[in-house]
């Protein structure tokens, strides 16, 4: 199996999507930081020569207090483009970094499979860091995560400049890497290499006991592989560890305090990580965040109705649309639903050799489409092509979203997915459990739970957790701004609202788009979050960015 595939699909996409808008408005810098009440967080990052012991412990222990605390030096802040902290700090550590280009390096960091035994079996972390512009005023580094889990995060340094800042990018040293079990870091999660059996060849409205027993079947199976295959890091790939390992990160870059932006789980990992290590926060972005407190029913109905409210949505549009190839004449959502009967009843054929379009293919095609309207048209297309007898476009998307490559390969991202979210919570449903859960599910989302849908059973023959995720709450990691769209379904505004409450300095901002993440869907935003990046100037709580 191909390890790998290039991690930028979201961003990317989202700044396709957001080309569309030739006028966003925008909220302007005085509605995000007046001059007269702008907050200020902490204190300034300590010089090269301080030896007072200014930094980790100088954190406020109350976000809401740091406007008045009292300097604890009488270092003055940095006088430049990079704002209070733009000291150009000589960089430091302990990693035996090789140079990729003139501007990218790249390096392998230990750290311990099980960070109970510190000194025992060790995994190896892939690193990638693309120097900032200004070294004279560089603050430090921003560490990356795209989200997953599963995903690595490496591609964020190679591809920085196409996705930041450039206030983010003069600044800071972006510093991506492959979260422990993924990408080009070793060990990694490898469960199997074909997922046709799996997802594709799969009656997901089975007709009898027979047809039930082989989903479950299946799923026994993928699991079993998973643990089998992985043994040696399996229980210990959870997202404590990958907290854990920035920690480590960040003292082996040398680093008293650092700064970080995590997008869709690399929300959760961020807050796992100001959670468990507070007093090295400098600051944090967490871009679509999930419901921190949620258990699994809980997300699954969150993220069902989230999808489910996006395709209501495309499909309104698409009705409303004559040049929507999906249009029907109006009747866009009255023929998706014929449709999806009709595949699930006679599945059509996509490409010699490979899965016929049935239900399971068509309704992952449509998820996949989902995650920003920049897909949309596609997916029109795609429909009326299957409606016609040609179900390769729906194959096509359901192919992008496990992650498949042109020479039949696959990416082991959705393998690391489950066995890092397996690894994060003790809850195991029994089938019957998972199976009792459908009406629920078909109550938000009838389209993507057809009628006679069974559970998905996706932790239920996993091994329980040694390691479940810990309570977050971010105390005394000071304010962290969360983003949340107003039409994103994979993280739905109300499930990034709960992340930004359980933080104790969660402050919200909200964008309006419909896709998955805001970062980088207009300049509201991108300002924003350069503004707290570099000028540590926090933004009020459910700031809109419209």
């Amino acid at each position: 199996m191909t390890r790998r595939a290039l991690a930028l699909a979201g961003v990317l996409v989202a700044t396709v999507a957001c080309s569309s808008d030739p006028e966003p408005r925008i909220v302007t810098s005085e509605t995000i930081a007046p001059t007269e009440s702008t907050e200020v967080f902490g204190e300034p990052e300590p010089a090269p020569d301080m030896t007072d012991g200014a930094g980790v412990d100088d954190a406020p222990e109350d976000p809401s207090d740091a406007v008045e605390a009292a300097p604890t030096t009488t270092l003055e802040p940095a006088d430049g483009p990079c704002g209070p902290d733009g000291y150009g700090v000589p960089r430091g550590g302990t990693i035996d970094w090789e140079a990729w280009d003139t501007q990218i390096e790249t390096a392998m960091v230990s750290a311990p499979i099980d960070y109970d035994d510190p000194s025992g079996e060790q995994l190896k972390i892939y690193v990638a860091r693309r120097l900032a512009d200004d070294p004279d005023h560089r603050i430090g580094s921003l560490l990356i995560n795209p989200g997953g889990p599963g995903f690595g995060g490496s591609d964020f340094a190679f591809y920085a400049d196409q996705i930041f800042d450039a206030r983010l990018l003069q600044c800071f040293d972006i510093v991506g890497w492959d979260p422990r079990g993924t990408g080009f870091s070793e060990p990694y999660i490898d469960c199997i290499d074909d997922y046709d059996p799996y997802f594709a060849e799969i009656d997901i409205t089975p007709d009898n006991d027979s047809e039930r027993r082989d989903l479950v079947a299946k799923s026994q199976e993928f699991a079993d592989r998973c643990i089998e295959e992985n043994d040696a890091i399996a229980l210990h790939v959870g997202t404590n560890n990958s907290a854990r390992d920035i920690d480590l990160l960040r003292e082996a870059l040398g680093e008293d305090r650092t700064s970080y932006f995590g997008f869709s789980y690399g929300s959760e990992l961020g807050a796992t990580w100001a959670t468990l290590f507070p007093s090295t926060v400098r600051a944090a972005v967490l871009d679509g965040a999930s419901d921190p407190d949620a258990d699994s029913l809980e997300s699954s109905v969150q993220q069902l109705t989230g999808f489910e409210t996006s395709l209501e949505t495309f499909l309104d549009q698409c009705s409303a649309d004559p040049g929507c190839a999906f249009h029907s004449e109006g009747r866009a959502a009255e023929e998706f639903d014929e449709l999806m009967a009709s595949l699930d009843a006679d599945p059509v054929p996509t490409r010699p050799g490979r899965p016929q379009a049935n239900l399971a293919v068509a309704i992952n095609g449509v998820i996949q489409a989902m995650y920003s309207e920049g897909y949309w048209p596609r997916l029109a297309r795609a429909l009326a092509s299957a409606r016609s007898g040609d179900g390769s476009g729906l194959l096509e998307l359901h192919d992008s979203y496990y992650q498949r490559y042109p020479d039949g390969t696959y990416g082991n991202e959705l393998e690391a997915f489950q066995t890092i979210s397996c690894a994060d919570t003790d809850e195991r449903r029994t089938v019957a459990e998972e199976d009792a859960s459908v009406p629920v599910f078909r109550e938000v989302a009838p389209r993507l739970v057809p009628d006679g849908s069974t559970g998905g059973y996706f932790c239920t023959f996993f091994p329980t957790a040694g390691d479940p995720r810990i309570d977050i709450t971010g105390v005394g990691a000071g304010p962290i701004v969360v983003i949340g769209t107003t039409g994103d379904p994979a993280t739905p505004l109300a499930s990034t609202r709960a992340m930004a409450d359980a933080l104790e300095g969660g402050r919200l901002v909200v964008v309006e788009a419909e896709q998955h993440t805001g970062y980088g869907v207009n300049d509201c935003v991108v300002d924003l979050v350069s503004d707290y990046l570099v000028d540590r100037v926090v933004p009020d709580d459910d700031t809109e960015c419209a």
